[in-house]
């Protein structure tokens, strides 16, 4: 069974959950946040991330996109964001007022990480906080694959920091934000109940990933995609080709990670067994609602799932973007 939540929306990205009945959701090129009610689909916008725009977006694949409410949210109201500026992508924290007027309920906006490669395209964007407290983000190469091998840039990397956006303790150089690397460019990133973390990445034409994340692993781009017999790179556990594919957000639910498909137009599941694949992945929606962007548990049998249908100027090419709840076993 599938539901329209909420629709009517700008390229929905990033969702947080605020209670049983509250989601929030970025919009990417119009850089709002918008407080939904999952029951009645109220939309209400609570503010806008302005710091760093420039003639209205940034264009591409850039804007407003992951976000993430803090552990301490219940006592802080603070929320994470990734967006981009016309000269580099940004992580900073930004305080909910929910008492404020609507539309100015966003305050005291503190950028933590900056100088994230930023481009037309691959500009990465997920935020998450881990098991271990830790805040994750997900970047591109910004269009640069040189970037993705140099452990001194940001770009085509998972990141993992501490909520004050400082390396985290435990990292492979104590000095650095960078956790894992050689990705072209990560947009889901999930952990199963074991605490293992899974990433989605999009390949260039021959390959796109599922893959498990090990810290200071390397994970080919752009010397390789797809599985390899190379020791110095990590092979996927999943591959697709990425007519069917392009891989954004991904959650996990019911013993699989389940991936939003923008030009495959589908959703994937893939069942797990550990750490492997425990069967072929099948998909859902099959261009029903064209392209899939974010992917959100609710429980191991609801999901919520976001459309991707407006292009780069705001307009629409199929229709505008929703919000649906699907049941799954």
């Amino acid at each position: 069974m599938v539901r329209t939540v909420a629709e009517g929306l700008n390229v929905p990205w990033g969702l947080a959950r605020l209670g049983d009945d509250q989601l929030l959701v970025t919009s990417r090129d119009t850089r709002t946040i918008t407080r939904i009610d999952l029951t009645s689909g109220r939309k209400t916008v609570i503010g806008e991330i302005s710091q760093g725009r420039s003639n209205g977006t940034t264009g591409g694949e850039g804007g407003l996109l992951g976000l993430a409410p803090s552990p301490d949210f219940a006592d802080n109201h603070v929320l994470y964001v990734y967006y981009s500026t016309d000269r580099d992508n940004r992580i900073a924290r930004v305080t909910y007022r929910p008492d404020a007027p609507a539309g100015r309920q966003l305050a005291d906006l503190r950028v933590i990480v900056d100088r994230i490669p930023h481009g037309l395209h691959h500009n990465g964007g997920r935020l998450a906080f881990g098991p271990d407290g830790m805040l994750y983000a997900t970047t591109g190469e910004a269009g640069d694959p040189d970037l993705s091998q140099d452990k001194g840039s940001l770009g085509g990397k998972i990141l993992r920091m501490t909520p004050s956006g400082a390396p985290a303790p435990g990292n492979p150089d104590p000095q650095s934000l960078v956790w894992s690397y050689g990705h072209r460019n990560v947009q889901g990133i999930a952990w199963d109940p074991a605490g293992r973390l899974w990433a989605s990445e999009f390949g260039d034409r021959t390959a796109d990933e599922l893959n498990l994340i090990l810290a200071d692993h390397n994970y080919g781009w752009p010397d390789t995609q797809g599985r390899t017999d190379d020791p110095r790179y990590t092979s996927p556990v999943a591959q697709w080709g990425t007519e069917v594919d392009s891989p954004s957000g991904i959650a996990y639910a019911g013993g699989a990670v389940w991936m939003a498909a923008l030009r495959g137009e589908r959703l994937w599941r893939i069942p797990l067994d550990g750490d492997r694949a425990a069967g072929q992945p099948e998909d859902f929606l099959n261009g029903r609602y064209g392209r899939l962007r974010s992917v959100f548990a609710l429980s191991d049998h609801t999901l919520l799932v976001t459309t991707s249908n407006t292009d780069g100027r705001g307009a629409p090419d199929r229709s505008d973007d929703r919000i649906l709840e699907l049941a799954v076993r």
